[in-house]
């Protein structure tokens, strides 16, 4: 999916959105403070995160509430999140989905009436400088992302074959040569094959010439490792919401089975 087709990633963003508000219209108190694979945050955490930072990137304000309990956080951003996270711990969940719909209203109208080059301009981004259009689909997959840790903490699987489902699993992929070649150190002229069976499906080849991994298109050669799992299973890994050796029964390793549980053991790759 092309980063700088703004239109259909702003679709993407949007059906996320919407998906989350039909699941959080679901929710019991209970189900609310679940807690989920991301470390400390429950099911009504990754809500308060996704309105924390929307307000924020909407220049709305963010708290001046600060977290107590750190521990889980690695760099400044973790922390800010943390911050608006907490913030909302307090309040039932019926009020946090409350104002996740009021910010993603106004989120929408805003995007909705901004002109071409809000999203043609560069920005700052997790990744430098970039388009607006390259923010929101990582904004989109962020988003994605946590509505399935949401939907896996509390056994109410959905919207995993939609298009921000194929945006995130694509964004993801980009990183696959590095983690065959550098993470994982595929010898020289080794063949890598991750088959990514569904509901998104990608079959992706990678090999080393010259000391550097790279995707390839599908030929003749035999590969050194083929490593298949669903793209559920994909994004748990690739978002270090779970390692391979929990996963293990679930991924499918074919030839080198040494390399391809290195490659399926450094495929966390969120950042």
């Amino acid at each position: 999916m092309n980063d700088l087709d703004y239109k259909l990633t702003l679709r993407c963003l949007f059906e996320t959105w919407q998906s989350m508000q039909a699941l959080g219209e679901t929710l019991t108190e209970a189900e609310w403070k679940t807690l989920t694979a991301c470390p400390g945050w429950s099911v009504q955490d990754n809500f308060s995160h996704i309105i924390g930072t929307e307000r924020t990137l909407g220049g709305l304000g963010g708290t001046e509430h600060k977290a107590n309990n750190l521990e889980h956080v690695k760099n400044p951003i973790g922390e800010m999140n943390e911050h608006e996270v907490d913030s909302r711990r307090h309040l039932p969940g019926a009020q946090v989905l409350s104002e996740f719909k009021e910010i993603a209203a106004l989120r929408k109208s805003f995007f909705d009436s901004a002109p071409e080059s809000y999203f043609t301009n560069e920005s700052n981004t997790p990744i430098g400088k970039a388009p607006m259009a390259v923010f929101l689909s990582i904004r989109a997959m962020d988003s994605w992302v946590h509505e399935q840790d949401i939907r896996r903490a509390i056994n109410k699987p959905g919207n995993q074959g939609s298009l921000c489902a194929e945006l995130s699993v694509d964004r993801l992929c980009r990183t696959l040569p590095m983690v065959v070649g550098k993470r994982a150190k595929a010898p020289e002229g080794s063949v890598s094959v991750v088959k990514i069976t569904g509901p998104v499906q990608r079959n992706i080849w990678i090999t080393v010439k010259d000391g550097r991994a790279a995707v390839i298109e599908t030929n003749d050669a035999t590969p050194t490792v083929e490593i298949e799992f669903d793209s559920n299973v994909f994004i748990e890994l690739a978002t270090g919401r779970a390692t391979g050796e929990q996963l293990r029964q679930k991924i499918k390793i074919a030839g080198d089975v040494a390399l391809g549980e290195r490659v399926v053991g450094a495929l966390n790759m969120m950042i």
